[in-house]
């Protein structure tokens, strides 16, 4: 049979056979199947915060509570009264609300959020109820109920819950087409803004995490779609080869950033020589580094290159009405605030009714004996005569009651007991009468002051709940980390510039530096073609090679000086360029692409440098001068496509260096950014001076170390320094300190000596401290004596420190300031220099000065000098 049949036959028995369209099956299923998982299972309901595995779990607990321990494994099986999918999900879900701390008092191995470790199976830990989950959690008063899954018991529909729960703990889940991402906010700072939406002010909510760490939120986003966190692990550098991990992010673990970080090592992103993980209760990872390797690099290497930094995107979205809501957190809050003050009120008008009742009959149970009513039922043959005997006998005394007596009062009266009767007390009667008007009349005022009354009882939640839950993620802003910046160069680059190939695998050729497998190259032919390319094994340039380097974006600072001919027998032009940036892998060149152009001089200066070259012309016809000389100083810089300015017309023979050259560019103006603890050029903080190549910053610390340091970007500081400004090495420095072993104040200048060096510059005793450090040329010092007992307060002197001492090595001792006990030492406004070579010392670039720290220097009016002041302790030694 041809397949022209074949199909024709199949075609037949097709058109009889009935088609069965599924589309109708597919989207009434698939859409029952969808709303389920996201009602379900896993988004989270706006009135409690709960998924509804969370719900029945607590709902369980509630029903098992008595106070005491439970085993997990009994809580799970109760809860699969309510939970239809199995043990194993309710017991995950379990422990993840114990391990956030807030609802469950937990006992035994519950796992640890820091390590990863997994809580020990079911039958071997317990929980119960948090004081915290029965204050806020239940009221069955309140709450709406529905049937279980198997119509024999009845759940919460939703639990009352009166605190912005679903923010405390956060959320997380994917359903089918939607997901959510709630990320955790601090319990405290959760109660602040509830108080501030009560009182119609505004607030701002920002996530804060178990594992605490530093986060950025400036693109937070209120939590909505879009915003993301940055959050970091929290590294400081224990010595000058040892890093450690404190703090780690969110949604890591301290195995999961060890893997990161060993990955990074491997693949030569960071140098590292081992880890040591010795997390127990608190992280602490320590990362030892090679004696080469700069722990601020590292320190920024992992940030860039492992898990030490990660980015969380926040997605809320909740259930309100049975639908899904894309909610940012503050209205979250607004909704959950606005949701409690509703339970509150509904709360107090149950206790009104029920206080109004138990009044009501508390009034007719005190008529019903002090009235002896009950005596007329005595010759009543019938129940009905029983209760109209009765309710004549109430009706002269109950004008007062606040409603109608009704024959369930009236049956109510005749149930109370002959030995209540005959022993019922009128006094206290009263009493509970008059206390339970009290109880209505306090009830009615919260009713009629309901946001006071929410506002007391957030307050009180605070007081009772908020001691131990301070906020643990520090928030911070993040500068940019350029991974080319902080990357480990392990990899050696190797260039045959003959025949125009560079690459990490030309072992035999020239070794040009190291590099990056990140890394973009930058090269320069003879024939005038320039071209950025990545960083690979052998890669084809361009013959006759004259310049290889690792290219630096958007720099500015590296100078690139050249003379051209412009095409086969063009003439010679001279330019000054920088490459800020490039297309990578295209060729450019640096004249105007001419066949026969070719490069006659080149330099690479990475500060501007502007050297001065001899330039000697061929002897053609009755040319005289054949030599002269170009200095690039006198060429601007210009932009990397312009042609340069003319150098000669005739024919070069070659061109010599004559003498080195100095950088044309301007002083670098380098800020100090107090937030983030960094260096910068775009204006942010203070500014601490104008720099050239050779100037550095001074550094002092609180411990008394002085060192001198370049100004480079990458480079990370913290609050221990107490002096970081623009290093002035012909100034000396200042500085007042106690010496611990003779308890005295000693007072020494010195010059810094070794400039690559950390100096201690007090001495070593383990009580000597830095109390105030000067580096003006003439400081000078206010002493405050302590008066002494039995003898006349002596004044104050006021010291010219220059005059005090000469200056000395930097490891001398100094000498004793006082024998007297001192209760305040203070600098004041120092003497202006009065010579002119002093003045040139005073201004030499320190157009601004900062200090950090605890201890300042005192060089603004005297009213605003800050005191170091000592406490009575160490002066009583003396």
């Amino acid at each position: 049979m041809s397949e022209k049949e074949s199909a024709e036959n199949n075609f037949e028995t097709n058109k009889n056979q009935e088609i069965t369209r599924v589309t109708g099956m597919y989207k009434d299923w698939f859409l029952d199947y969808a709303s389920y998982v996201i009602l379900e299972r896993a988004v989270p309901a706006l009135e409690d915060g709960f998924k509804p595995v969370h719900r029945r779990i607590m709902q369980s607990m509630k029903d098992l509570d008595d106070g005491r321990y439970n085993k997990v494994a009994n809580i799970v099986g109760h809860t699969m009264q309510y939970h239809p999918h199995g043990d194993a999900s309710i017991a995950d879900a379990l422990v993840q609300i114990g391990q956030k701390d807030l609802l469950i008092d937990t006992q035994g191995n519950w796992g640890n959020i820091l390590t990863g470790d997994r809580a020990a199976a079911p039958r071997y830990i317990e929980a119960r109820l948090s004081k915290f989950a029965l204050e806020v959690i239940y009221n069955p008063k309140i709450t709406n109920w529905q049937a279980s899954y198997d119509g024999r018991r009845k759940e919460p529909i939703a639990l009352p819950v009166m605190f912005p729960l679903l923010l405390a703990q956060g959320a997380e889940g994917i359903a089918v087409g939607l997901s959510t991402r709630i990320l955790p906010h601090n319990f405290n700072e959760l109660i602040d803004a509830s108080i501030q939406h009560l009182r119609g002010k505004r607030f701002k909510l920002y996530p804060d995490f178990p594992t605490a760490g530093i986060m950025d939120v400036s693109n937070y986003n209120d939590g909505l779609r879009g915003g993301k966190v940055r959050i970091r692990a929290k590294i400081n550098q224990l010595d000058k080869h040892t890093l450690v991990i404190n703090e780690i992010p969110y949604g890591t673990t301290t195995g999961t950033l060890i893997e990161s970080i060993i990955k990074a090592n491997e693949k030569g992103k960071i140098k590292v020589k081992h880890i040591e993980d010795n997390t127990a209760e608190q992280v602490e990872i320590l990362i030892h580094l090679p004696n080469s390797i700069s722990p601020d690099k590292t320190i920024d290497a992992l940030y860039a290159f492992t898990n030490c930094e990660i980015s969380i995107s926040p997605l809320s979205c909740i259930i309100i009405d049975h639908k899904p809501h894309f909610l940012g957190v503050s209205e979250i809050l607004k909704l959950s605030t606005n949701h409690t003050l509703e339970l509150l009120k509904k709360d107090l008008e149950i206790k009104l009714d029920e206080h109004e009742e138990q009044w009501h009959f508390a009034s007719l149970e005190r008529i019903f004996i002090e009235k002896r009513i009950y005596r007329d039922i005595e010759n009543q043959d019938t129940w009905e005569g029983v209760l109209q005997a009765i309710d004549d006998g109430l009706k002269p005394h109950i004008q007062h009651l606040k409603r109608a007596v009704t024959r369930e009062d009236l049956i109510r009266l005749t149930e109370i007991k002959i030995k209540r009767i005959s022993k019922f007390d009128l006094d206290k009667a009263q009493q509970k009468i008059e206390a339970l008007e009290d109880e209505i009349t306090k009830i009615k005022h919260n009713l009629a002051n309901l946001i006071d009354y929410a506002v007391d009882y957030f307050n009180r939640l605070k007081k009772n709940f908020g001691k131990d839950k301070e906020r643990k993620t520090e928030l911070r802003l993040f500068e940019d980390i350029e991974a080319t910046k902080v990357v480990i160069r392990n990899t050696k680059l190797y260039v045959n510039r003959k025949e125009g190939f560079i690459g990490t695998s030309l072992k035999k050729d020239e070794y040009v530096g190291d590099c990056s497998d990140i890394d973009d190259i930058i090269c320069f032919t003879q024939d005038g073609i320039m071209k950025v390319t990545r960083v690979d094994s052998k890669i084809f340039i361009g013959k006759n090679i004259i310049h290889v380097a690792v290219f630096k974006k958007k720099d500015k600072r590296t100078i690139y000086n050249l003379i051209y001919r412009n095409g086969t027998g063009g003439n010679a032009y001279v330019k000054r360029f920088a490459v800020t940036s490039i297309t990578r892998d295209k060729e450019y060149s640096v004249g105007k692409g001419k066949p026969g152009t070719k490069i006659l001089y080149f330099s690479a200066n990475p500060n501007g440098e502007a050297e001065k070259v001899a330039i000697y012309l061929r002897q053609i016809g009755a040319l005289k001068k054949l030599r002269f000389e170009l200095d690039f100083a006198d060429q601007l810089i210009k932009g990397r496509t312009a042609k340069g300015n003319l150098v000669s017309k005739h024919p070069i023979k070659k061109v010599e260096l004559k003498e080195e050259g100095v950088s044309t560019l301007k002083p670098r103006k380098i800020w100090f950014d107090e937030t983030i603890k960094r260096l910068n050029v775009e204006e942010r903080g203070e500014l601490l001076g104008e720099f050239k190549g050779e100037d550095r910053i001074l550094l002092v610390t609180q411990k008394g170390v002085a060192s001198t340091i370049k100004p480079e970007l990458i480079t990370r500081f913290d609050d221990n320094y107490v002096v970081l400004e623009k290093w002035n090495p012909e100034i000396p420095l200042t500085a007042v300190y106690w010496e611990g072993e003779k308890e005295r104040y000693y007072v020494k200048r010195f010059f810094i000596e070794n400039e690559e060096k950390e100096e201690l510059i007090i001495t070593d005793h383990p009580k000597s401290q830095l109390e105030l450090i000067s580096t003006d040329l003439i400081p000078v010092l206010e002493i405050k004596y302590r008066k002494q007992r039995g003898k006349e307060q002596r004044p104050n002197d006021t010291v010219n420190l220059e005059e005090f001492i000469a200056v000395k090595g930097i490891k001398a001792q100094g000498n004793q300031l006082t024998t007297e006990k001192v209760t305040q030492l203070q600098l004041l406004e120092p003497i202006p220099p009065t010579s002119e070579v002093e003045a040139s010392q005073e201004d030499n670039g320190r157009d601004d000065k900062l200090e950090i720290g605890t201890l300042e220097k005192q060089t603004k009016a005297p009213e605003e000098k800050q005191a170091s002041l000592f406490d009575e302790e160490k002066n009583n030694k003396e």
